[in-house]
C-alpha cells in the first residue's frame, strides 16, 4: 500500500526512502522514478537528493508534475 502526496494535498513533504514519481511532459515521454535519499529542506520540504532507477543522482525541487509516494505498512 502506498500513500501519495501531490501539491493539491498541500505542501510537498517527504522522508528518506519515499519514492518520487515525475510524470512525462509530452506524449510518449516515460515517467521517471527515484528514491529520496536525502531531504535538505526544513520539515520534509524540498529540495530532495534523489537517486533515479538508472542510478544517477540529482538535487530536485519537484514541480506539479511530480508526486511523492510514501510506503505504508500493510
Amino acid at each position: 500500500m502506498t500513500q501519495v502526496t501531490t501539491f493539491d494535498n498541500g505542501p510537498m513533504m517527504a522522508n528518506i526512502g519515499d519514492r518520487l514519481l515525475v510524470h512525462g511532459h509530452v506524449v510518449g515521454e516515460m515517467d521517471r522514478h527515484a528514491e529520496i535519499i536525502e531531504v535538505r529542506g526544513p520539515e520534509g520540504g524540498p529540495p530532495y537528493l534523489v537517486r533515479f532507477d538508472d542510478g544517477h543522482e540529482s538535487l530536485m525541487y519537484p514541480g506539479p508534475d511530480a508526486v511523492i509516494e510514501h510506503p505504508t505498512a500493510d
